[in-house]
């Protein structure tokens, strides 16, 4: 399948309120730790020679040593200029089984996520679950006082519905302040039928319509659909139960066959062709990507040079029974 080098694979994208470009892909590094070093810094390592500059990792990811990982390799290469640093905070946790987002849960997360990267800034804070008990002007007004001190650059929000968001960003024009940058929800081309975890969001048909049309820019995680397409799944092979009840259904089956039948055609696996389908969504999407190892990093990267036409896309997602091959 076709293999992309690891050099200047990957291209930078400009979003409105972020002072750096960030790269196409994003590196998710939940599964990095410093308990397996070299081959979790050869990943960083090859991601950033492809021309890859942005790095998703989170406070409770690996009760920290994914921050910690990450830390290190930034600390050894002297290279944190270089990288844009996605981390998000507001977890639930084992002693507080909801999602923290009062200013002083969100300040403990942050203070902690610093001091394990080594650095004093992040470049953009994501808010990793909401709680929409607690008002957006508390959230909003707490996250421009990290930025005012320079610990944040921008803010984000991951597993939000739309319409907090639209509530947030309102409440910052509103007052003068900076609103949410991005959001990180689930979108692929399998369809899910619930959200893998709870208290995720998945993006419905809905709010796929107010990306399109507002352009606000999207950063998929399980872009991939947790490996759906990747050969492992079949409806006979039932033994992994997350996947068949959020996957299994005639629908996503019918699109990995599509994936495999026009991959074929064109020399890409079907994973890829699921990558490139996130990646031609039309409104600003930069999807995370987890590859376990350098043959993955190398799949990941060689989709992004599968070009495909809105005629495709549809037929992809079942929206047209007319083959375009």
């Amino acid at each position: 399948m076709h293999q992309q080098p690891l050099s200047n694979a990957l291209r930078t994208r400009k979003i409105p309120g972020v002072s750096k470009d960030i790269s196409q892909l994003i590196l998710g590094t939940m599964m990095l730790s410093p308990v397996e070093y070299a081959h979790s810094t050869g990943l960083l390592d090859a991601f950033f020679e492809a021309g890859g500059n942005a790095l998703d990792t989170a406070h409770g990811y690996g009760g920290g040593t994914s921050e910690m990982l990450i830390g290190l390799w930034m600390r050894q290469r002297g290279n944190r200029e270089n990288v844009f640093l996605i981390d998000k905070g507001g977890h639930p946790n084992g002693r507080v089984p909801r999602p923290r987002l009062s200013p002083e849960e969100l300040k403990s997360d942050l203070d902690e996520s610093l001091i394990r990267l080594r650095t004093d800034y992040i470049d953009i804070y994501m808010l990793h679950r909401d709680d929409p008990s607690i008002p957006v002007s508390t959230v909003i007004d707490y996250l421009n006082h990290e930025i005012r001190a320079g610990r944040i650059r921008a803010i984000s929000a991951s597993n939000w519905e739309p319409a907090r968001i639209i509530a947030a960003n309102d409440y910052a024009t509103e007052n003068g302040l900076s609103g949410f940058v991005s959001c990180s929800n689930n979108i692929s081309l399998a369809v899910p039928m619930e959200p893998m975890w709870g208290g995720c969001v998945c993006v419905d048909e809905k709010a796929r319509a107010w990306h399109e049309e507002s352009q606000f820019p999207l950063m998929p995680w399980s872009s991939q659909a947790r490996g759906f397409f990747s050969g492992a799944f079949t409806p006979e092979k039932r033994d992994n139960r997350d996947m068949v009840r959020v996957y299994y259904n005639d629908d996503n089956f019918e699109r990995l066959a599509r994936a495999t039948k026009l991959g074929e055609k064109r020399g890409y696996s079907a994973i890829q062709v699921s990558l490139a389908y996130a990646v031609h969504l039309p409104f600003p999407i930069f999807p995370i990507v987890g590859p376990a190892n350098l043959e993955e990093m190398a799949s990941s990267l060689g989709a992004l040079s599968l070009e495909l036409s809105a005629t495709e896309m549809a037929w992809l997602n079942l929206v047209t029974e007319q083959e375009p091959l």
